[in-house]
């Protein structure tokens, strides 16, 4: 299956697949000014104890998670440093930090491919016999799990974004959901940061996106730092567990 078939099937159109959104301002978004080696933040991450959504942990997902029980998930994929803050929370404890949690993510590198996959009409470029960006963590007293990645690229038809998948302490399944990205902050890396992202901005914006169109509110995270230095990435993700 290609890639923009899967698209269609999980129910985004195909005026909407070949829409160049450009990156544009969503309204739940801030504006950043510039960056030009200071820092800038944008975004606003769940803080309602609203139940994060679950979402489809799309075509891509990690096949052998407890094998990557680790906290940089680089591996040789090259782009500008992003560390990735996560906290859990218990809804059924007013939302206190779950420690013990199991925290699986993945995303792109910089081009748009994952590890793990390709060789088809879905991803042409092989990375079967790789896992980079894919990594396991697990919570601490306050509910947070860490890792050192990168900014991740796109690929048409998504806007930006983390897929995430927690489990319980005892390896039961909480929630599999995806973490978006403030649309000015990888509107700058793309356009600023050319000695690693070379394809300018996504074609899709969060707006557009079949993911996260419905319920960017909870699935936005805030974004600081800079191309200079890097970025840190901070998101709550609320479950019942």
């Amino acid at each position: 299956m290609k890639r923009i078939d899967f698209l269609k099937k999980a129910g985004i159109s195909l005026l909407a697949i070949q829409a160049v959104a450009s990156c544009t301002k969503d309204s739940l978004e801030a504006a950043s000014t510039p960056d030009t080696g200071g820092t800038s933040s944008s975004g606003s991450t769940n803080t309602s104890c609203t139940s994060t959504p679950a979402e489809t942990e799309g075509p891509f997902p990690t096949k052998s998670p407890a094998n990557f029980v680790i906290n940089d998930i680089r591996s040789d994929r090259t782009g500008v440093p992003l560390t990735i803050n996560i906290t859990i929370q218990n809804k059924n404890t007013g939302c206190a930090g779950l420690e013990g949690a199991m925290v699986d993510i993945w995303h792109c590198d910089k081009d748009g491919y994952y590890s793990e996959y390709g060789g088809t009409g879905m991803q042409a470029s092989n990375f079967t016999s790789v896992h980079f960006l894919r990594g396991r963590q697990v919570t601490n007293a306050s509910g947070l799990a860490a890792f050192t990645s990168i900014f991740p690229g796109w690929y048409s038809g998504r806007a930006p974004h983390i897929h995430v998948h927690i489990y319980n302490a005892s390896g039961k399944s909480l929630l599999v959901t995806q973490i978006a990205f403030p649309t000015d902050i990888c509107d700058n890396v793309y356009t600023k940061a050319t000695n690693f992202y070379t394809r300018g901005t996504q074609d899709t914006s969060n707006a557009r996106d079949n993911v996260f169109a419905d319920s960017i509110a909870t699935e936005m995270s805030v974004v600081t730092g800079s191309i200079s230095e890097g970025y840190v990435l901070t998101h709550n993700i609320v479950v019942s567990a």
